[in-house]
């Protein structure tokens, strides 16, 4: 029997957890990753030699690869000095190197796949440079992931400056795929990025994958503040075509109360409720947490678990 072919969209630290689950289980993975990040030194790279985002691709790469606490630790290295390389990370600075090389973030990226023995494929929504644009619930724009996640406040849509070409081999994956999985995450910055554009919509309608939602566990300050589970359903349907999401995981493990607070107070952060009632759709309850050092994370091990037993029912 063949290993079941998954599409994770999405970007950022919650797309890297669920990745380096999934790695563990006999899957066809393709992560395909947003790259409209222009902070710290993704945002200098891009502006000095005109790329795409490579923070989020860094942090897949890493999260797939075979060797990941090696691995980790050298492409995550960030240098701290007084010149040119101050902020710059090891995995920044390759990928600029190799898109300057081979052409695009597409081929430097199948190059470094070779050093770094992934699980699996990753693959950049596109190769342009993007600007994500953001429109807030005043009508005020704000232009650039980083502004608008700095930004105090409510997001009531995004959208790209210019609609980018998207990568063919996305398209393809997401057509000949068995799951579709929009990771948790960002929701505005970086899963909805990835359904911004037509052709990703359009491949999605003509597959037959089952399309899965991880939720976040807790909501995030200006994105879904407020918002329970069927909101962020919903949100996402919004964005999607024809073809809607089938199946949620949600986490109901209990968390102290103690925790909690830290996130109300420090960052602004509520835990999201499980609205049973609204979810209409298959809602995969489990406890799914993994905290360290008081930091909430989903298990990762657990979570593609649940996901392997889904698709192989």
């Amino acid at each position: 029997m063949d290993d079941k072919k998954i599409v994770v969209l999405g970007g950022g630290t919650g797309q890297s957890v669920l990745l380096s689950g999934l790695k563990r289980f006999p899957f066809n993975i393709t992560a395909v990753v947003s790259v409209c990040d222009d902070g710290k030194s993704t945002g200098k790279l891009r502006r000095e030699f005109n790329v795409p985002a490579m923070g989020d691709i860094r942090r897949v790469l890493i999260a797939l690869s075979e060797t990941e606490d090696i691995i980790g630790k050298l492409v995550n290295y960030r240098f701290e000095t007084n010149g040119d390389f101050d902020g710059h990370t090891v995995g920044n600075i390759m990928l600029t190197a190799l898109i300057d090389i081979f052409g695009s973030m597409s081929e430097g990226i199948k190059q470094i796949t070779k050093i770094l023995n992934l699980k699996g494929s990753v693959l950049p929504l596109t190769d342009d440079n993007v600007t994500l644009m953001g429109e807030m619930e005043d009508g005020s724009i704000v232009e650039g992931e980083h502004n608008i996640t700095l930004c105090d406040k409510k997001i009531k849509r995004v959208y790209y400056k210019k609609n980018p070409k998207v990568n063919k081999d996305v398209v393809k994956s997401i057509k000949n795929a068995d799951a579709i999985i929009l990771s948790m995450g960002s929701i505005y910055t970086s899963i909805i990025p990835n359904l911004l554009c037509k052709d990703v919509i359009k491949a999605i309608d003509e597959s037959n994958a089952k399309i899965i939602y991880v939720c976040n566990i807790m909501s995030q300050p200006g994105e879904t503040d407020g918002f329970k589970v069927s909101d962020h359903i919903n949100l996402l349907n919004s964005y999607l075509g024809n073809r809607k999401i089938e199946c949620v995981i949600t986490n109901n493990e209990k968390i102290s109360k103690s925790v909690q607070r830290k996130y109300e107070t420090l960052e602004q952060k509520d835990l999201v409720e499980i609205d049973d009632k609204n979810i209409k759709i298959t809602n995969i309850k489990r406890p799914l947490v993994k905290i360290e050092e008081e930091v909430i994370r989903h298990d990762s091990v657990k979570l593609a678990l649940e996901i392997m037993n889904f698709l192989t029912k």
